[in-house]
């Protein structure tokens, strides 16, 4: 695929091998000492030492934090923001899967703030309470194709004495460049790749599916959905397929652009279900996919339609839905929360914990605590 630059929400360098071009980026936004903010995995892989080594040959003084759990916590935060401070950093290359860039984001933005992390919580105009000028810029350099995070102005962050995960919000927390390289993808096992690529999908179609009135939001949404719907299984099947791994990282892109429009109770899930049991993000909104859409379908059941007549499908929510569950199966995700070790044990609170969750109020059916917990249940036990 050819390399391109384009600038939807904001300016992305796409193409195999761009990574080369890290330093010059951090250049360009005035960065002369970057810190790079990664995950504990991937700071053993190759892709690493080299990204820093491509910084230094140019002259940055490059730093490097790591500290990073696959849902980061406010204490992975507060470290890496005594990091930066202590190494004098003018900028974060945030480098990961969505821990890692929402780690790297939030470091970013409260590293010489004087608010606490905590101000930040996406509630009314909590934002306002830091100085945006004191935000750091960030180049934000995704290895999966999933949360879309490099395009976002928020990051979920675990607060760990409640336990609940916390949505911080900025309209600077977005990067000011990213990088979408394949390549650096390439490594990723058929698994997370699986898992990764639902995640694209959930925010994608609950974009699509959410009550708010956004028209190009949806017409993005649509196209992630059927980039997905091509790209997802041979990317898993073969991960050297650079075709397939950058139209797969293109939709995941999509989906977080598209979910300006909102998200809904997969996520209004997925959040407390993943702070509570540590779950992998992308896995809990993949299994919970089918039993939101079934709870969900006489609210979406017309706009499911033109959807699936768009993908090629047989039009209507069933065929649909049908696909959803065929593309799990195929792609190697597990059919039910009991699969990762979840029991019904703690869905009232979970559903108490939903309604309050920011996704809630987008999603297309108003469901209460009770609603949201017997959702839960039946994605335990694979009832539909």
């Amino acid at each position: 695929m050819t390399p391109v630059n384009w600038n939807y929400p904001t300016a992305v360098r796409f193409g195999s091998g761009r990574i080369r071009e890290i330093a010059e980026a951090c250049r360009h936004l005035d960065i002369s000492s970057p810190l790079v903010v990664t995950d504990t995995g991937l700071v053993r892989l190759p892709m690493t030492g080299t990204i820093i080594e491509l910084c230094r040959a140019d002259g940055l003084s490059t730093g490097l934090f790591s500290d990073i759990r696959a849902n980061p916590t406010g204490s992975n935060v507060e470290a890496g923001m005594a990091a930066c401070r202590t190494g004098g950093h003018d900028g974060i290359i945030a480098l990961g899967g969505g821990s890692a860039l929402d780690a790297g984001k939030a470091v970013a933005t409260f590293a010489y703030q004087d608010c606490d992390l905590w101000d930040l919580e996406d509630i009314g105009d909590n934002w306002t309470r830091a100085d945006r000028d004191r935000i750091l810029p960030v180049v934000a350099v995704p290895t999966t194709a999933g949360t879309g995070s490099e395009v976002g102005r928020a990051s979920v962050i675990v607060k760990e004495d409640e336990p609940r995960k916390v949505i911080l919000f900025h309209p600077a927390m977005c990067p000011v460049c990213v990088i979408l390289d394949p390549e650096l993808t390439i490594g990723l096992s058929p698994y997370l790749t699986a898992s990764t690529g639902m995640d694209a999908l959930s925010h994608n179609l609950e974009a699509y599916c959410s009550s708010v009135f956004h028209p190009m939001a949806v017409g993005i949404a649509v196209e992630g959905i059927r980039l997905i719907r091509e790209y997802l299984p041979a990317a898993v099947a073969d991960g050297s397929n650079l075709e397939a791994r950058s139209q797969m990282l293109a939709a995941s892109s999509m989906g977080a652009t598209a979910f300006q429009r909102g998200l809904g109770a997969m996520h209004a899930l997925a959040h407390p279900l993943g702070a509570v049991y540590d779950a992998h993000h992308g896995t809990l909104n993949a299994v919970l996919m089918p039993y939101v859409l079934s709870a969900n379908r006489d609210a979406i059941d017309i706009p499911i339609s033109r959807l699936s007549r768009y993908l090629g499908l047989k039009e209507g929510f069933s065929p649909f839905l049908e696909w959803v569950l065929e593309l799990r199966a195929q792609i190697g995700i597990p059919e039910t929360l009991a699969d990762l070790g979840i029991d019904d044990a703690k869905m009232a609170e979970i559903g108490r914990m939903a309604v309050a969750d920011p996704s809630a109020s987008t999603n297309p059916v108003p469901f209460d605590a009770a609603q949201y917990a017997e959702i839960g249940i039946q994605a335990v036990h694979g009832r539909l």
